[in-house]
């Protein structure tokens, strides 16, 4: 792999939760992680955010990790995401990502950390712990 296409991400602190709110729901409050999402749609509400700070009354998937892209990132390249994705992928680590107008964030289960860390290591990426808490 290029210096060009390697990527470093960074394990963000915490546990996170991937939930869900029905329609028109009221937002939640940010909480105090380092990663807060929020989706709405016709369909749903979604919702990224510490474990604990999970909203009332969601549908809440917990025990995530975050992976963050080291950015900022232009808006011309390509494939950051699949070069994640793919190793993942056939390594049997199941994602969640969300994208931002700087970067990207993956998160997979907890217990697939260590997996997601070892494959992306092989795949030519860099995994770090965040510099901040």
């Amino acid at each position: 792999m290029s210096p060009l296409n390697r990527i470093t991400l960074e394990v963000l602190p915490g546990a996170f939760a991937v939930c869900r709110l029905p329609p028109g729901a009221p937002l939640p409050s940010q909480g105090r992680a380092p990663f807060w999402s929020l989706t709405r749609t016709p369909d749903e509400v979604s919702v990224v955010c510490a474990e604990a700070d999970s909203p009332k009354g969601a549908v809440v998937e917990g025990g995530w990790s975050a992976l963050k892209v080291r950015g900022p990132l232009d808006f011309a390249l390509t494939g950051i995401l699949a070069s994640i994705a793919q190793p993942l992928a056939d390594a049997g680590v199941a994602i969640f990502a969300v994208s931002t107008y700087d970067t990207d964030y993956v998160l997979l289960r907890t217990a697939d950390l260590g997996t997601a860390v070892e494959c992306l290591g092989g795949a030519g990426h860099e995994v770090a712990t965040a510099k901040y808490v």
